[in-house]
């Protein structure tokens, strides 16, 4: 059952094995060898490792990054724990909403199961790349921030892609190539890569979050970008500004007039 896989990746704790795990999931969902959704209920938080300590957002401490490589293994740091977190958002998706109505499409898990496997490779990268500068994921601090929109919207799929695809993955298409111009230009090419690998796959989960509001939205009869935006001033603590990366969220068929109000309807 596909629930119950999803379930099993929530509660995986240790984060190598969490991915892998995921990385396991996909494969088989993609082979036919999970075949049924099922009715497993998801957990109402995954399973966490002892470390990282998990900070208040606001006591984070500011990441720099210079020639040395401490100020890399914190950025690294951090987005290793976004992926981390982005993998149980996909899979929470997939197991929590199998029972939905309207009935979803079968291509609905597809692509969400797509980007839970995207999200592990991505953490393992991370994971790899850390290991090569002489650290790992769990030894510096990081923040519980990212499961408050899953707990938020855990009752409503279109609160869920509103927040999550169409806000916070799309912030990440937005900082990303400035993150991957200042690691080339302090000569880490290698971590550059893998944020610009990051980066690309991002654009195809930020539009799957589209075409899937797009799709709720017209079995509701809802004009979408005036629903959104109610949807995401209800569940999204935090303000949509500037600056926007319009090439990439073009690239995933974000409608500017959705996010900037300065453009016309």
């Amino acid at each position: 059952m596909l629930s119950e896989a999803a379930a099993e990746v929530l509660l995986t704790a240790d984060p190598v094995c969490k991915a892998v795990r995921s990385r396991d999931a996909a494969k088989r969902w993609r082979k036919g060898t999970i075949a049924a959704l099922g009715d497993h209920i998801p957990p109402d938080r995954p399973a966490r490792p002892e470390k990282p300590v998990l900070l208040h957002p606001g006591k984070m401490p500011k990441r720099k990054i210079g020639i040395g490589p401490g100020g890399r293994i914190a950025l690294l740091h951090a987005l290793a724990h976004i992926e981390l977190n982005a993998i149980d958002l996909a899979w929470d998706i997939v197991g929590r909403f199998t029972a939905h109505d309207p009935v979803l499409p079968k291509v609905f898990f597809d692509d969400w199961v797509g980007v839970a496997d995207d999200e592990a490779r991505h953490f393992l990268m991370l994971q790899q790349r850390l290991e090569e500068l002489g650290a790992h994921y769990g030894e510096l601090p990081a923040h519980d921030g990212l499961w408050q929109a899953a707990q938020s919207t855990a009752h409503d799929l279109q609160a869920r892609l509103a927040v999550v695809p169409m806000v916070l993955e799309a912030r990440g298409l937005d900082v990303t190539p400035a993150m991957i111009e200042r690691l080339k230009a302090v000569g880490d090419p290698q971590s550059a890569e893998i944020l610009t690998v990051i980066h690309d796959d991002e654009i195809s989960h930020v539009s799957a979050g589209v075409r899937w509001f797009h799709w709720l939205c017209k079995e509701s009869g809802q004009e979408p970008a005036e629903t959104w935006r109610c949807l995401v001033a209800t569940y999204f603590r935090g303000e949509i500004k500037p600056p926007f990366n319009r090439v990439s969220r073009n690239k995933a068929e974000f409608p500017e007039d959705f996010y900037n109000p300065s453009v016309p309807d």
